[in-house]
């Protein structure tokens, strides 16, 4: 799943995802980043109960989308959890690695003998806004539309690739869509290519939000998406304003997961960064957040959090997030020029366009120890991050060079162009010129998807990096398509081998212990990553100040920012 620039995978261990570093909340008594442990997280008054008012959520710009069908994004995750329910979902605890929970199932569903049907049955009591009831054939409905990918183009995946019937093309084009079984109002089942042990996570994805046939608008739906959840939509002025209100035929009986304290959210849509880090740190609005990455602050801002007044409004904590720059291996063809580049980059200077060692730490690999099986993870990058520009210009030797590259970033994030400057210096040295490209935050991975890929763009795998499978990396990131005969939907950097590309492919239908199965995953990323698709930069934390009147904010391991499910506001 992306945010603005960043993917995340709501995928992991049937239980809970893994979380790096962190041993347990702090408070917000001190700064962020000055406890014994600077990556412990640190939630601001933690503990509130009181429902009513207003919370103020300051954006640079709009959501991609908020139709669930369509949504691959986090920040659409993190407000979809307000207004959508999910079959499963992942709920955040600062400090401890979200859990999969039921959500509008009665559990956390029941696999066959040979693990190639998972059962899920509906709670009592399900309505939409409108009052009508939610039923098992809505959620095969929601299912069904991401199948429609020439109308849904960021349509999660991961789900539909774990199904039988790959030739299905959507609900639009006919056909009954047999990987899904509705057997009555109440029941879902599933039909899979080949067991799955981390399926209850992959149904916490917003491919299970029950979408009702009758109200679908297709590509308009996003303008309205009908609620399931504890809000709706009051107002909704594209580019500009979101208003959520509470949706009065929600049922909290069924919903021990979302606690919906606020009466309204109130999302500005064109607040520009440095504006929304000055409102946060002035406390110009008490009743403001923001979901914007790090929190929007500037670089200038920084060490405003060690002020005790402001530290004691920051909520920190790990992301399950790895930023990553991917190489188009369709425009930079060679191994060995993109080898020269990522060694040419200065990563440690990229840490410093993050804010330093205090908002992320440096990684050599998207894999990490949490994960099962997973084996040594070899790397030519110096583990500091600095460049080794004599290696570089070694294996640049009688190659053609291109003379130019192309560098695309989200123009709603300053650190992202000044990433871009850092590899301009880097590139200069090996005689390439860099042009940095700005492109529309809320079209980002549309356009990387599609002809507008540059050459070298950065992205960030989040919730995937630290959970207990491999997979739920490898494959998403480097992995072929459904069919194995091209690269993969989220496969931002093209890569496509026929070797192994293929082994990757068999390794999805691959029988194992989870282990057995980690050592193959992480055996195939350490050979692919040897051609160099794309490099490893930084394992992010987050410092979001929020205002004076905010209660329970924390910074969820999975959306990456503020979670929205979880604030407050003293009135």
């Amino acid at each position: 799943m992306k945010m603005r620039a960043t993917k995340i995978l709501a995928a992991a261990a049937v239980v809970a995802f893994g979380l790096t570093a962190c041993s347990g909340a702090g408070t917000s008594k001190n700064p962020a980043g000055s406890q014994a442990d600077p990556y412990a997280p640190v939630v601001v008054e933690q503990g509130f109960s009181q429902k009513g008012g207003t919370v103020n959520v300051l954006m640079s710009s709009d959501f991609a989308t908020l139709d669930p069908g369509n949504s691959n994004y986090v920040q659409t995750a993190n407000v979809g959890q307000l207004y959508y329910r999910t079959l499963t979902m992942a709920k955040e605890s600062a400090g401890q690695p979200p859990e999969i929970v039921p959500d509008l199932a009665t559990d956390t569903g029941k696999a066959s003998e040979d693990g190639l049907t998972w059962t899920f049955t509906l709670k009592d009591g399900l309505k939409y806004e409108d009052g009508t009831p939610i039923t098992a054939q809505d959620i095969k409905y929601g299912v069904e539309r991401t199948y429609a990918r020439d109308v849904y183009t960021q349509a999660p995946q991961e789900l539909n690739s774990a199904l039988t019937h790959d030739d299905y093309k959507g609900p639009y084009k006919g056909g009954d869509f047999k990987a899904i079984e509705t057997p009555d109002e109440k029941t879902v089942v599933f039909h899979l290519k080949q067991p799955f042990a981390e399926f209850p996570a992959l149904v916490s994805r917003s491919n299970t939000a029950p979408v009702p046939e009758e109200k679908d608008t297709k590509q308009d739906y996003s303008n309205h998406p009908v609620s399931s959840g504890p809000y709706k939509i009051k107002s909704y002025d594209r580019g500009r304003e979101l208003v959520l209100e509470r949706n009065k035929n929600w049922d909290p009986a069924t919903d021990p997961n979302r606690p919906a304290l606020p009466d309204e959210f109130h999302f500005s849509l064109s607040t520009s960064q440095s504006t929304i880090s000055q409102k946060l740190i002035s406390d110009a609005d008490p009743n403001a957040i923001t979901l914007d990455s790090n929190g929007a602050l500037q670089a200038s801002d920084a060490a405003r959090l060690n002020d005790e007044k402001i530290a004691a409004r920051t909520a920190g904590g790990f992301l399950g997030c790895i930023d990553t720059l991917n190489l188009n291996t369709e425009s930079i063809t060679d191994p060995e020029i993109r080898k020269a580049i990522a060694l040419s980059i200065d990563r440690s200077s990229i840490q410093v366009q993050y804010g330093g060692a205090r908002f992320g730490q440096l990684v050599n690999s998207q894999l990490t120890e949490k994960m099962a099986g997973i084996t040594e993870q070899k790397s030519d990058l110096d583990p500091a991050g600095k460049p080794k520009l004599e290696e570089a210009k070694a294996l640049l030797e009688g190659k053609e060079m291109p003379k130019k590259l192309v560098y695309g970033y989200s123009n709603a994030t300053e650190r992202y162009k000044n990433v871009g400057t850092v590899l301009q210096q880097n590139l200069k040295e090996l005689g390439i010129e860099l042009e940095l490209r700005p492109i529309p935050a809320a079209n980002y991975y549309t356009t990387l998807a599609g002809k507008g890929m540059p050459d070298i763009a950065r992205a960030g795998w989040c919730g995937g990096a630290d959970s207990s499978s491999a997979r739920m990396t490898v494959d998403p990131n480097l992995g072929p398509s459904l069919d194995g005969k091209t690269y993969g939907f989220s496969n931002i950097p093209r890569f496509y081998d026929q070797d192994l590309s293929q082994r990757m492919y068999e390794l999805r239908g691959a029988s194992g212990t989870a282990e057995e199965l980690g050592a193959q995953w992480s055996q195939v990323y350490n050979e692919v990553m040897a051609t160099y698709p794309l490099i490893p930069t930084i394992h992010s934390y987050t410092n979001s100040v929020v205002g004076s009147n905010i209660r329970n904010a924390q910074v969820g391991y999975f959306f990456g920012a503020i979670d929205l499910n979880s604030v407050g506001v003293e009135q």
